[in-house]
């Protein structure tokens, strides 16, 4: 239900209403212009429509009919063709806010965007529709795939990662967004090069996991997550780490790492930030920040790996004292001119306090940095942890970014809020489509539901949303006051007792590199120019990161690019090149920056082109299996309802199979009653989902809890609102007795006359046709699944009574 507020609970108990509405366009006021208004809500899926309450997204539609005013007709103000000035404010694409309820108190009913207009000619109306926050996900969906789940054979990301992503992509932000997501054409502005959200996978937006923790080593918190959902350790010391999208140079630039942590939700009292930076001869330099909330104290240091740190310290005593919530940051800046780094560290309290230390500059030959570029970003934390970013050139210099940058104050508002990750992916599926076909897809295939409510915020909710019957409505509606129709249906479709879900077995998995593309291009690097080139890959093949930069003094074949400093060949060159690179389509796009000062080219030490790009690929595809579940005690009262769920490369395991099939066999082991077509006094308050006790002693003697899985609200000028919904009964009504009743058999066994059936037949159809006794199943038994039975099915087996 929504919030309301003592002066509107008021207005809508009265025993006369005077409805309310106030709708706006373009953020100006035309609720004097609206003629007639419609809302309209409902989960959509393929299931049955009794079961369909258990998936689906809803999209909300409005339609308003709209007339003129001060003698001008609606068409000259409102249509297509009308004057800009106030033509716009009905354009396709134009925000709509629509709020109603009673006695001049209203609660949101509608915000979303334009999608048509229509004007009648001759008349003096002008119909809008609009759709909800969908229509802003209506941009090509894609999602990163790293190879590194069937590398390791570890879950790199989750459905409700991917759902998460999407929203991304649509504007739609559930914790702060990427600093700097794109980058510009010469490569000068801030460049997001790791954006790791956290929310149910290691799968980032920009840049790669790496290293991935072992599945009994973690958990995705959502309960006190600093804003979603966090990933947290199950130990202290639990370790990841990601590549990055773009290899910045050392030194050279200001960049920053940051993270979002619980420090009350913690096995431990530490979190570590660390870059390790690939110098030439195999070595490697790391820049590292230890935040330790037992101690208060900040360390930052500066290394070459496995040597002796440079360590400078501070103590911001609020760190240890106050539990909570905390945004954690290194910012780091270094000259082209000089090894020598300087770091500041910046932290934004539970509270909201701004803490920022000194610039604490290195001078010691130990925290030197060499020529080099960033290799990966090591995250090792026994906390909570959130939205893990790293951008580069976050500024011109460290004292520049400001407080109010390092807030992201004012660019953006959290949009979405999730559900308990289901789904792991062990390799993201391929998709196509839009980002809102996209999401429907995970929600029809895991259970879901995906709707955008009447403010406008998303939600994601699980299979488990539907799966426990509740106790407690939150309305309750009677035919005495509030119903002015009704209509239950039962239905032998809503019953579903034997349920099979398809889903591919990961249980083996190897990989293999492709085939190697190799640059027919020497390519002259000038500097300061970016220089772009696209590879061809296969759609089979995995995201690959960005190529590493190997020199003379350690060379390595593979996915790899020397620098030279002459078109022959000349000397091998570390630390001067940006090499970025990203997936678009069919191609791998890679682009070079000189960050030096003399030209460069892309060179073998003798002469030839050096780019080697190596795709990598699964090398065997996992096995199609089914898990099936059913019930037995219902076979017996209504025969056997297969629902076979459509395969999917998004169910990656027996383990989440067998759960979708106890989903759908839970919500249809006996027929659900659907309340259609309920018509009741228009409550505002009312949504997709919630529960509602009907009272019916006009009719059916009903006293039910039901959820509402579809609600249509109209109204008319100079009427009132009629509201109409559809409801599914949290649980079915006993299981069937049949008490003093003997079915008929299926088949008549009496001869036809002048003929005779044989006697053994008779006797064996008799003994078919006899009842069977079958025990009633209480409906809040908890045993009530004592009869169910499941088994994992082999992909090629009919069902057992086809075999």
């Amino acid at each position: 239900m929504q919030p309301s507020d003592p002066a509107l609970d008021a207005a809508l108990a009265a025993p006369e209403r005077q409805p309310a509405h106030s709708t706006r366009l373009g953020g100006r006021e035309v609720g004097p212009d609206v003629q007639a208004w419609t809302v309209e809500r409902a989960y959509a899926t393929d299931l049955p429509e009794a079961v369909r309450a258990f998936s689906g997204s809803a999209s909300a539609q409005l339609e308003l009919q709209l007339g003129g005013h001060d003698g001008v007709p609606a068409p000259q103000l409102y249509s297509a063709w009308a004057g800009r000035a106030t033509g716009d404010i009905a354009r396709p694409g134009q925000s709509v806010v629509h709020a109603v309820g009673a006695a001049g108190h209203t609660l949101p009913a509608f915000r979303g965007t334009v999608r048509s207009r229509s004007a009648a000619s001759g008349g003096d109306t002008v119909t809008v529709q609009a759709l909800d926050g969908a229509e802003r996900l209506r941009g090509p969906a894609a999602l990163p795939r790293p190879y590194h789940g069937y590398l390791w054979g570890k879950p790199v990301a989750t459905a409700t990662w991917c759902v998460d992503e999407l929203l991304r992509q649509g504007g739609i932000h559930s914790c702060p967004p990427p600093r700097a997501p794109v980058a510009d054409d010469d490569d000068k502005a801030p460049l997001s090069i790791i954006y790791a959200s956290l929310h149910g996978g290691f799968n980032s937006t920009y840049g790669q996991p790496e290293a991935l923790p072992e599945p009994t080593t973690y958990t995705w918190e959502r309960e006190g997550a600093p804003f979603e959902m966090a990933l947290m350790p199950n130990r202290p010391g639990l370790r990841t780490s990601w590549m990055p999208r773009s290899r910045m140079v050392m030194p050279g630039s200001v960049f920053l790492m940051e993270c979002w942590v619980n420090t009350a939700l913690a096995r431990g009292d530490k979190i570590t930030l660390s870059a390790l930076f690939d110098r030439s001869a195999g070595k490697f330099g790391v820049i590292s920040v230890v935040f330790d909330a037992k101690t208060s104290y900040v360390t930052m240091r500066s290394e070459t790996l496995g040597g002796t740190p440079e360590s400078q310290s501070f103590n911001p005593t609020k760190f240890g004292a106050l539990k909570g919530r905390w945004h954690l940051g290194l910012l780091v800046q270094t000259k082209p001119t000089s090894p020598r780094p300087t770091m500041q560290i910046r932290m934004t309290a539970p509270d909201g306090e701004y803490i920022e230390s000194r610039e604490f500059e290195f001078t010691e030959a130990a925290g030197a940095q060499q020529l080099s570029e960033l290799r990966q970003i090591d995250v090792t934390t026994d906390m909570a942890v959130e939205c893990v970013q790293v951008t580069d050139r976050v500024a011109a210099k460290a004292s520049a970014f400001t407080q109010a940058a390092w807030e992201q104050r004012g660019e953006w508002v959290k949009g979405a809020e999730l559900d308990t990750p289901e789904l792991a992916l062990f390799d993201v599926p391929k998709v196509s489509g839009s980002q809102w076909d996209v999401i429907s897809e995970i929600a029809r295939v895991s259970m879901s539901t995906a709707e955008f409510d009447e403010r406008g915020i998303f939600r994601w909710r699980g299979p488990g949303r539907f799966t426990k019957a509740p106790t407690k409505p939150h309305l309750t509606v009677t035919t005495r006051r509030d119903i002015a129709a009704l209509t239950v249906t039962e239905e032998i479709d809503a019953c579903r007792n034997y349920c099979v879900q398809p889903y591919e077995d990961w249980k083996q998995f190897e990989y293999k590199n492709g085939d190697p593309v190799l640059d027919t291009s020497v390519r002259k690097l000038m500097p300061g120019v970016p220089v772009e080139v696209s590879y061809a890959m296969l759609e089979e093949e995995n995201d690959i990161g960005p190529l590493v930069v190997v020199d003379d003094a350690d060379p390595k074949a593979g996915h790899v690019v020397r620098i030279g400093d002459a078109e022959d060949g000349g000397r091998s060159v570390k630390g001067k090149v940006t090499v970025s690179s990203w997936r678009e389509g069919p191609s791998y796009v890679v682009r070079f920056t000189n960050r030096g000062t003399t030209p460069l080219w892309t060179v073998t030490k003798d002469g030839k082109p050096s780019v080697s790009i190596v795709p990598i690929q699964r090398a065997v595809d996992p096995k199609k299996r089914k898990w099936a579940r059913w019930s037995t005690p219902s076979h017996g009262h209504y025969g056997k309802q297969q629902y076979l769920a459509p395969e999917s490369s998004w169910v990656q395991s027996a383990v989440i199979a067998r759960a979708l099939a106890s989903t759908v066999l839970d919500a249809g082991r006996y027929p659900v009653p659907v309340l259609d077509a309920v018509e009741v006094l228009h409550d505002p308050r009312i949504q997709l989902g919630d529960v509602v006790r009907v009272v019916d002693r006009a009719g059916a003697e009903l006293n039910t809890l039901a959820w509402v899985v579809g609600l249509r609200t109209t109204c008319a000028a100079g009427g009132v609102p009629q509201q109409t919904l559809t409801l599914r009964g949290t649980s079915y009504n006993g299981v069937p007795v049949d008490a003093g009743l003997t079915p008929d058999g299926p088949v008549d066994t009496g001869a036809p006359p002048g003929s005779a059936a044989p006697r053994a037949v008779r006797a064996l159809t008799s003994a078919a046709t006899e009842p069977r006794p079958v025990t009633p199943v209480p409906i809040d038994d908890p045993d009530a699944r004592a009869g169910d039975d499941g088994m994992d099915l082999d992909h090629l087996l009919p069902p057992p009574w086809e075999q």
